[in-house]
């Protein structure tokens, strides 16, 4: 692999390509270490160095911000607007007939899709922007600092304005960033940036484990959550890359003179068809009894059983709710982004069919029963990683940022593992070596 990465580097284009992605990370990394106007910055580090700053309602998104989101920074939103855009627009596709009619325009309806995203990215940053304002302003982005409420000394309308529209200008920025990765660099831009804001979070949250071990000043419990890492990591990589292939023969056809198919190939489906999203929409589930309760007031009967069973991630409630809402939530993407009838149709239509399986159909409920019987295994599977953080929390005291944490393990490796695939493509097509041997 490194002699890999030697002629990659070697190989002028792709050498432009890699360091311009590297100069595009650095700018990212640059600017979510910016604070934005109007925040007390000394307060808001005496805040995260906080034991219970790390255990707010708000560390998935401060996970995907690369630490931003609790410095309050230009890009404290992240990518996460950008990423909730998308599956919004993923999900309406199915449902509004002018984005499934888009979609089936190629080029150029995706475009337009690409165009529908970026306004909906910056519509969700102005409010998710108002919202952390707001709740920095009121001290709830940090529970339990006694310096949280004075994060914004200056609380009038035209320097909140100035706040949110700063982070959303930020996001946009972002977006910006990710878009040029995409166009001239190595990889989907979106996905790196992302890739980097969760790596990034890596070195600190295993130092802080080892610093809050006791055995053997603290390197028993690193060592251990190393080895569990590459375990999870090794388990991840075989599960992302197991597939169910059915073959697809396609039938000789004579247009003209010329005659056309007789091919063999197969349908690719995967075990886990759904990827990280069921986790994300897990997790974003689960955060709106708590987020709902911490800005109620009293003490209703209601509040205290809300935070007595779903803020702590290691209550039986909240690990139930998680894995049952992870294995809906694969079912339910499955079924929407994958359409049987729509395959066996362009099958049909170009003079395909599965051996044994009659075109139509037939063809179209033997697709969907065997993804039905694949995607059992791919969401109990989700459901068991996203789970290691909560056993973490049980067996070694950890924060809620413990490091190789479901959603972070599998957005690396299937990010890493689609990054190697394309440099590799690019150095086979120059008759190198690639990665994967």
């Amino acid at each position: 692999m490194l002699t890999a990465f030697a002629r990659a580097f070697k190989t002028p284009d792709l050498r432009k390509k890699l360091l311009f992605t590297l100069a595009i990370i650095v700018v990212y990394r640059v600017g979510t270490h910016i604070p934005i106007p109007g925040v007390d910055y000394r307060n808001v580090q005496t805040c995260i160095d906080n034991a219970q700053a790390n255990q707010g309602l708000f560390g998935l998104v401060n996970m995907f911000s690369g630490g931003a989101l609790l410095q309050i920074t230009i890009f404290a939103l992240g990518i996460m607007p950008y990423i909730t855009a998308s599956i919004i627009l993923q999900l309406l596709t199915v449902v509004i007939p002018r984005l499934e009619a888009l979609k089936k325009e190629g080029q150029a309806g995706t475009a337009k899709i690409t165009q529908y995203t970026r306004y909906l990215t910056i519509a969700l940053a102005i409010l998710q922007g108002t919202g952390l304002v707001a709740t920095a302003r009121s001290g709830a982005l940090f529970t339990g600092c006694p310096v949280a409420s004075q994060i914004v000394p200056d609380q009038s309308i035209f320097v909140t304005i100035t706040m949110v529209i700063t982070m959303t200008a930020g996001t946009a920025a972002v977006m910006w960033l990710g878009e040029l990765i995409t166009d001239r660099g190595i990889g989907n831009g979106m996905s790196i940036l992302m890739f980097i804001s969760i790596a990034a979070t890596f070195p600190s949250a295993l130092w802080a484990i080892k610093q809050e071990g006791s055995l053997a000043g603290g390197w028993i419990e690193f060592g251990t959550v190393i080895l569990v890492g590459f375990a999870m990591v090794g388990l991840v990589v075989f599960v992302e890359q197991a597939q169910r292939r059915i073959p697809v023969q396609y039938a000789k056809r004579m247009i003209g003179r010329r005659s056309y198919g007789g091919t063999s190939t197969y349908i690719p489906l995967k075990v886990n068809q759904a990827g990280v999203i069921p986790v994300i929409f897990a997790s974003s589930l689960l955060y709106i009894p708590a987020l709902i309760a911490q800005f109620a007031g009293g003490t209703s009967g209601w509040k205290t059983w809300i935070e007595q069973h779903f803020v702590k991630g290691d209550h039986p409630y909240y690990i139930i709710t998680y894995f049952l809402l992870i294995v809906f939530f694969a079912f339910f993407y499955v079924a929407i982004s994958f359409n049987p009838e729509e395959v066996a149709d362009n099958m049909k239509k170009y003079g395909g069919f599965i051996p044994g399986i009659r075109a139509g159909r037939p063809t179209a409920e033997y697709l969907s029963y065997v993804l039905n019987r694949i995607t059992w295994p791919g969401s109990l599977y989700l459901g068991l990683i996203a789970l290691v953080p909560t056993m973490a929390l049980a067996g070694f005291g950890a924060n809620q940022n413990f490091p190789f944490g479901g959603t972070s393990i599998l957005i690396i490796v299937g990010v890493g593992l689609e990054t190697v695939k394309q440099i590799e493509s690019q150095l086979q097509q120059r008759n190198y070596e690639g990665f994967l041997r």
